[in-house]
């Protein structure tokens, strides 16, 4: 199916959504959501894979943790070997046509790709480029789909038009559709929102140690704002815990290039270590600054994690309990490619801690701060 026709296919889909929606609308509602519309909306973005140099420790020499310089053991991961500053690939969002590109929406959110929002029963229609030299895809988790919207190579019976998700070539484009039927969205047990995840599954593991992973949020139908998000909730976070493995990013073969001390040698440990990077959002050491909130807010805390065996990640927050699923806590414990979401109320004036309590992880950097403003 070349472009125009994919595109005339969006437009009926498109269409016979519009129509539903209208016939919805002329049938007399009952029950508690008699005075709401019965309106889907058709939620687009543009999002394109970009090669971007990303600094791992802007804040280099100094750890923003203890405002004291790096030490010895903490150099090996901003230092030593390849250093701080690798060549990643991201999600990124565009204006429409990938007319211009938009920043973040805010800088906390680092590698994270762009914040795919959508109430129940809206579409969501993602228009992808690959701007990467290498193929990649944009596999989405929760959502519906067909086999031309998946994403992910696979021998799953289909071919030709149904084939075009998996790998888009460089310089490509793809257009994925998802529906948001009421599975997709929260449960019984649930907030109003809850987090899911997307990222490139072409080449699932060297892809996402690129970093070509992104958040969606789902909202419950009547309880969004125009723009998706949830109306009880005054200010929203995600946080993205993984162990970038740069020896098994696809851009490795660039980043060895760029050696900056000792040895670059693929098969020593050390160096191999070296390349281990503990983030939260993609930074280490309290780089993943922006977690400022209001005294008596309504906060809204999504938590993703992503990688291997050792990505076993256990946020915890000082200072403050949360609730999850109705559970008061302040430790929570993540899987890779799981996602949870946690309220709190901000209650406890101060800059506190938040970071992976798995010791190891602690110790390379998975750290940062909040503060919680009068």
């Amino acid at each position: 199916m070349n472009k125009q026709s994919h595109r005339q296919t969006i437009l009926l889909r498109t269409l016979l959504l519009s129509f539903i929606a209208i016939t919805m609308m002329s049938v007399p509602a009952v029950s508690m959501a008699k005075n709401f519309k019965h309106d889907r909306s058709i939620r687009e973005y543009w999002i394109a894979a970009d090669e971007v140099l990303w600094d791992y420790a802007p804040s280099f020499p100094i750890n923003l943790m203890t405002d004291e310089e790096f030490t010895p053991d903490q150099r090996v991961f901003v230092e030593e070997g390849i250093g701080r500053v690798y060549i990643k690939s991201l999600y990124r969002e565009y204006a429409p046509d990938f007319a211009a590109l938009i920043p973040p929406a805010e800088d906390y959110l680092g590698t994270l790709g762009p914040i795919i929002r959508a109430a129940v029963g809206d579409t969501i229609v993602v228009h992808f480029r690959n701007n990467t030299q290498y193929p990649a895809s944009v596999h989405p988790h929760g959502v519906f789909y067909a086999k031309d919207s998946e994403g992910a190579p696979y021998a799953d019976g289909t071919s030709g038009a149904d084939k075009a998700d998996d790998a888009v070539p460089p310089g490509g484009e793809h257009i994925y559709v998802w529906e948001v039927p009421r599975r997709a969205g929260p449960g019984p047990n649930d907030p109003s929102s809850i987090a899911w995840e997307y990222h490139s599954h072409t080449d699932e593991t060297a892809d996402t140690n690129a970093g070509l992973i992104g958040p969606i949020i789902i909202t419950r139908r009547f309880a969004a704002r125009s723009d998706g998000s949830p109306r009880d909730v005054d200010r929203e976070f995600i946080s993205l815990f993984t162990v970038y493995n740069e020896n098994a990013s696809i851009n490795f073969p660039e980043n060895l290039l760029n050696c900056n001390s000792g040895s670059c040698d693929p098969d020593d440990e050390e160096f191999e270590e070296s390349n281990l990077m503990h983030t939260i959002n993609g930074f280490v050491y309290g780089n993943n600054t922006g977690y400022i909130m209001r005294k008596g807010e309504r906060v809204r805390w999504y938590i993703i994690a992503m990688g291997t065996e050792v990505d076993l990640h256990t946020p915890h927050w000082h200072g403050v309990t949360l609730l999850h699923n109705g559970n008061r806590l302040d430790v929570a414990e993540v899987l890779p490619a799981s996602t949870k979401t946690f309220d709190l109320r901000a209650d406890n004036v101060g800059t506190w801690m938040f970071h992976c309590h798995v010791n190891d992880h602690l110790q390379a950097g998975m750290m940062t701060k909040f503060t919680i403003t009068p």
